[in-house]
């Protein structure tokens, strides 16, 4: 088990062990705020899925009642009334997913979803010239980010094929490390105009170095963006600090925000005076004193709001909102400390199997990784993956031969992690 477990007993490998851990566990109550997969009537079901999505907080029936009340209360006008007047909403929770992001508020603003937002950042800090026009990515980026970019160039006139630089591992390495890339940045940097890089990566797993990237970059003259939609509320992030120019994630993950949740962005105040800086605009961007003017011309607000286009429905901020008041209750700092120790005893159990069907894809320093552990099957995959399925156990499946597993800090526990290893082990043995 990486970095908490220096001298290993055979009591690890047992139940009372993993309950002793539970015991233990400073988070511990946290489980009993969220709605867990309902019994089925086998083994209680173990859901490690939040990494697509987050468990419901048992708070937020409330939450959406509570807009459900006022709009029944007060109709359009409870935009304005109301103890949680619509029209500011996204402000009450814009400042605790600005303390997750590591952000200031005024770089943060909640709207759309993660790949519309990917576009509207594109369309600001992706712009091209005759010398600096390539983009670099991760290899294995989630495809909604391909096709955003390569759609991106082809509005530009740039053929993808001559553009999009994937930076991939070093032959016999899994996974990349910091040197792949400073190198392409050593032959390429001086076209490239823009790093976009998935903080998590959806499929390894792997967590990059965003500060050094950023910096990296930077020094390359490069505009450096991040899609952290595995990253927030996942691992711990200082977006301001790092300088990164932009980023976007999704909030239905590890934030807990509920199906097709409010999509997040960050822009560095740097570029919020940035006169020549371009950007798609709607009448929500205008500053709230002038926003019902009515005017033809917007008077933008300052920050990363200046970006909105239009209004967020107050319905997915409740959701939202019922999480927040969760990750308020704590830090990021202490759920990262609980979920290095979660994932680590999930490795350190999966070694212990030592079976030649899987590996484990994801690094195994927890620097480099979240709450998810990918694991490589290398016979038989899909078969094991359904066996986990009829166990009970929530996880997914990704082409061509991973198992996404992801225990989450809120609401699993070293019990369940231990539950999960031995199915893997009597399947294993078969």
């Amino acid at each position: 088990m990486a970095q908490d477990v220096t001298i290993v007993t055979d009591s690890m490998v047992s139940k009372d062990y993993a309950s002793e851990m539970d015991a233990k566990d400073p988070l511990h109550q946290y489980r009993d705020e969220f709605h867990l997969p309902a019994d089925t009537g086998k083994t209680p079901p173990i859901y490690f899925l939040g990494n697509s999505l987050g468990l419901q907080p048992k708070t937020v029936r409330a939450h959406l009642e509570s807009v459900m009340n006022s709009w029944e209360q007060w109709g359009v006008e409870a935009y304005t009334k109301g103890d949680r007047p619509w029209v500011s909403y996204e402000d009450a929770v814009r400042d605790s997913v600005a303390r997750i992001m590591g952000a200031k508020s005024t770089e943060v603003v909640l709207m759309n979803s993660l790949t519309v937002n990917l576009h509207l950042m594109l369309v600001s800090f992706y712009r091209p010239t005759t010398s600096r026009y390539k983009v670099i990515i991760e290899q294995k980026v989630f495809p909604s980010d391909h096709y955003a970019i390569k759609s991106q160039m082809r509005f530009h006139g740039i053929n993808p094929a001559d553009a999009l630089i994937e930076v991939k591992a070093q032959p016999g390495e899994a996974t990349l490390q910091n040197d792949d890339f400073r190198q392409v940045l050593e032959k390429e940097g001086d076209s490239i105009a823009l790093i976009l890089l998935g903080g998590v990566n959806y499929y390894s797993g792997q967590a990059f170095d965003l500060a050094y990237i950023a910096q990296l970059g930077h020094e390359y003259g490069c505009v450096v963006g991040y899609d952290l939609a595995h990253a927030a509320g996942n691992i711990l992030l200082k977006l301001h600090g790092w300088k990164v120019d932009f980023a976007v994630w999704c909030t239905y993950k590890y934030m807990n925000g509920g199906p097709a949740g409010p999509g997040g962005c960050f822009v560095h105040e740097q570029h919020e005076l940035a006169s020549d800086l371009p950007r798609f605009e709607g009448w929500w961007g205008n500053k709230l004193e002038n926003r019902f003017l009515m005017r033809p011309d917007i008077d933008p607000i300052v920050g990363a709001s200046g970006w909105q286009i239009s209004c967020i429905s107050p319905l997915a901020l409740a959701s939202l909102d019922a999480s927040m008041k969760l990750f308020d209750t704590t830090t990021m700092t202490q759920l990262r400390e609980k979920s290095v120790k979660l994932t680590g005893y999930l490795e350190f159990l999966l070694n212990e199997i030592g079976s030649d069907q899987f590996s484990i894809l994801t690094p195994s320093n927890p620097d480099y990784r979240g709450c998810q552990l990918s694991i490589r099957t290398h016979q038989n995959g899909k078969e094991l993956f359904d066996h986990l399925t009829q166990a009970g156990i929530y996880c997914d499946w990704r082409e061509p031969d991973v198992i996404r597993v992801a225990p989450t800090p809120f609401y699993n526990t070293f019990t369940e992690v231990y539950q999960f290893a031995e199915v893997i082990k009597k399947a294993s043995s078969k």
